[in-house]
């Protein structure tokens, strides 16, 4: 309070959820109580919080018609404000790394207040190796690794969300926390013990330079397309990249495969070349000879050679 005055910041209790690609609303509005007589000057700053909790990142600061966007969000975000108790943020053309919790802070000089909006993206989880194999990559390793993918590493809310509907996966991998975690549904020795409960089995937090694992990536939906390029001969993964590019396309990543069986069913029971020289084929529909019964992404690892099919990416 302020000479009796109490400037108070509203946002929505839920949660936001959305794309990739998409355009959003984050809304925010404020007020004082009782209302002022004479209007004050306000300064609107919004910001990002890090899933570390170090230092906040800078998204959005307005002064009257005045603006600036910061790094990533440089000229995707400006303010909607049809009243003048409005300070929402849009962003448009949202990234994958887009997604957490953001702050709508209300300055006037005299008091500042502030309020969280939770924005999330609807997605699909994937566990990642590298070609060298298990339990190779450190944190800022694993982080690139699933950029190189058409990914981000996962949160641990993306990750546990993905256990609830199904995940099971008995290699530990990375999550952007820091922290070492894996997925288990059904319980069994190798896995933490079958008298263990189903849930996400924990390393805790890891040293990010000195300790090696595998990855959780997170994709979202694309703008894009993904197919098996029907040839009648098979291919190496040179030559598989390039009947990608001869098509007016480009070898497909591993989230772009997960993204494409994930939100548009992508179903073919032939094993194709990925970009990082892996052999996956997606099943949306499961049926005898393509793998086990339940829906996903088939892996047969890293070949040093052999010829195969090849999924492609091209572009909307």
């Amino acid at each position: 309070y302020f000479s009796g005055v109490k400037l108070v910041v509203e946002t929505p209790e839920g949660t936001i959820f959305t794309y990739r690609g998409a355009n959003i609303t984050l809304p925010c509005y404020y007020h004082y109580e009782p209302e002022l007589q004479t209007p004050r000057k306000i300064r609107i700053k919004w910001s990002k919080l890090r899933e570390d909790n170090t230092k906040e990142q800078d998204v959005l600061v307005a002064a009257g018609l005045k603006h600036r966007s910061f790094g990533d969000f440089r000229g995707r975000v400006h303010l909607r404000q049809e009243n003048e108790q409005e300070a929402s943020l849009v962003i448009t053309n949202l990234r994958l790394q887009d997604y957490g919790k953001y702050r709508c802070e209300v300055i006037d000089g005299l008091e500042d207040e502030s309020s969280i909006v939770e924005l999330e993206m609807r997605g699909v989880v994937f566990p990642y190796q590298p070609p060298r194999g298990r339990y190779r990559l450190n944190f800022h390793e694993a982080k690139k690794a699933c950029e190189e993918q058409d990914s981000v590493i996962a949160s641990f809310e993306q990750l546990f969300k993905s256990w609830e509907e199904g995940l099971d996966w008995c290699n530990a991998g990375w999550l952007m926390d820091g922290t070492v975690q894996y997925p288990i549904t059904l319980p069994r020795e190798p896995c933490g013990g079958k008298g263990m409960a189903p849930g996400l089995r924990s390393y805790g937090e890891r040293h990010k330079n000195l300790h090696r694992f595998d990855v959780f990536c997170f994709s979202s939906t694309l703008k894009g397309k993904v197919y098996y390029l029907a040839r009648l001969q098979k291919l190496s993964l040179e030559e598989a990249k390039q009947a990608c590019q001869d098509d007016g396309a480009e070898i497909a990543k591993v989230g772009q495969l997960y993204a494409a069986w994930k939100f548009f069913n992508l179903d073919r029971c032939d094993a194709g070349w990925l970009s990082d020289g892996s052999i996956r084929y997606p099943i949306a529909f499961p049926r005898p000879n393509c793998g086990p019964p339940e829906p996903g992404i088939r892996s047969f690892g890293f070949p040093s050679g052999g010829k195969y099919g090849v999924y492609c990416y091209k572009m909307s």
